[in-house]
């Protein structure tokens, strides 16, 4: 029990990450787009 905790944990840690680097990209992308717009 104490081991599929574990992976469970590491799971959702890891699809965590995923979610906020993909949200930080997509920040990225509006920025850029802005600086276009302002140019």
């Amino acid at each position: 029990m104490k081991k599929l905790t574990i992976l469970l944990l590491l799971v959702m840690a890891l699809s965590a990450c995923n979610t906020l680097s993909g949200m930080g990209k997509d920040i990225e992308q509006a920025g850029e787009a802005i600086q276009r717009k302002a140019n």
